[in-house]
């Protein structure tokens, strides 16, 4: 395995979402200067170009660091979610609509996603409710170079802008009620059919 500089360790344990890129960009560039010494795909390997890492504290790229954070983090939570719900679909429906003669897509259309509305309003909800309060993602990546949501607008009573604080706090607040309404009644309304 090729050693890694200790900057690149001083930065990893510094700054640890962010110093193991650079670390694995400087292990990808020592494995192909090492298989530049090949004898026969040592030619293929000279014409590699030496990679850099990427900063994601730039205004750029620290929006998609964000995106990629909060996707990681979220996604099996769903995926565990609409699996669970489709285990418990029908399965005697499903055979009588390929007896019918129905297509993949009217089975999925017709009986599949109407049986999945509860699960998608409920992921739905939680998932507006926790985006709501995202604030580490954003400081940690970005310190709000660049990108900036309620929360974060909220936490500037740290650098005494008050006002802005308290109205994007009860933006916030009417916004996560509108919703969690708007999705309960669908829920309910779904309960009762």
């Amino acid at each position: 395995m090729p050693a890694v500089s200790g900057v690149l360790w001083i930065n990893m344990i510094l700054d640890p979402v962010l110093g193991l890129n650079g670390i694995a960009v400087e292990a990808l560039n020592n494995l192909v200067k090492d298989l530049k010494d090949l004898p026969i795909l040592g030619s293929f390997f000279s014409l590699w170009p030496e990679l850099t890492p990427i900063s994601f504290r730039a205004t750029q790229t620290s929006a998609y660091a964000v995106i990629i954070m909060v996707t990681w983090q979220w996604t099996p939570f769903a995926v565990l979610i609409f699996m669970t719900s489709l285990q418990s679909e029908d399965q005697q429906q499903k055979e009588a609509a390929v007896l019918d003669g129905a297509t993949s897509w009217a089975q999925f259309r017709y009986m599949t996603l109407p049986h999945l509305a509860r699960p998608i309003a409920i992921v739905v909800m939680i998932q507006s409710i926790f985006h709501l309060s995202l604030y580490a993602e954003i400081e940690i990546v970005s310190r709000g170079n660049g990108n900036k949501n309620l929360p974060y607008l909220i936490g500037e009573f740290a650098n005494n802008n008050i006002g802005a604080a308290s109205a994007t706090g009860i933006f916030a607040v009417i916004l996560a009620n509108i919703i969690a309404i708007f999705l309960l009644r669908m829920v309910g309304k779904n309960l009762v059919d």
